[in-house]
């Protein structure tokens, strides 16, 4: 039934080629229906990106997007395009390379990319990368700056430490002790002066 061949080796261009029979046509494609809509292709995902908690949502505005007024939002948020006014949450807010904000911010953390014009108040922590740049106050726990970023303001980190309860307590009302001495004002002629 088979018949075994040794040494001899076959190769495509030996076989010969199947033939169709005739009058066969090949099938045509078929043509999508009225109203479709073919999908873009999916872009590729990066493996850098992280996947938030079960039960949490990550919201993202993309480089498209303007708004002027007031943004809240629950859980995080990802901007990668222009707000100005104001910006709250408990959540954390990423502020994206292309992102442009004129902002008073107020979350639980920020880590900054891109550009930000306005006060920045965290409750946990702010990060700026390197390619960051902030103009205005920050005031966070802990705070995180990247070689390259650039941040033009003042800055206070860390919570205060807690005055005795003595200082705390409302000063009581007593008489200003006088001074035993009244001070008179010095003066000082200066050379050269008349």
């Amino acid at each position: 039934m088979f018949k075994k061949v040794i040494g001899q080796a076959h190769s495509e261009s030996d076989r010969p080629a199947p033939t169709l029979p005739t009058g066969y046509r090949a099938p045509e494609p078929l043509a999508p229906p009225p109203g479709y809509a073919a999908a873009a292709p999916a872009a590729p995902v990066s493996a850098s990106i992280s996947r938030p908690p079960s039960g949490a949502s990550r919201n993202i505005l993309s480089s498209d997007v303007e708004i002027k007024g007031t943004v809240k939002f629950t859980n995080d948020l990802i901007i990668d395009g222009k707000i100005e006014g104001e910006i709250s949450s408990d959540g954390s807010l990423t502020v994206g390379e292309n992102a442009r904000l004129k902002a008073e911010i107020k979350t639980a953390t920020v880590v900054v990319y891109g550009k930000v014009h306005g006060n920045i108040t965290a409750l946990d922590r702010i990060e700026l990368k390197a390619s960051a740049e902030v103009i205005g106050d920050i005031k966070s726990k802990t705070l995180s700056i990247e070689a390259g970023a650039i941040f033009v303001g003042k800055s206070t980190v860390g919570t205060p430490a807690q005055a005795p309860a003595q200082a705390q307590a409302p000063a009581q009302a007593q008489p200003a002790a006088k001074p035993a001495v009244a001070e008179l004002p010095k003066q000082a002629t200066l050379p050269g002066a008349v």
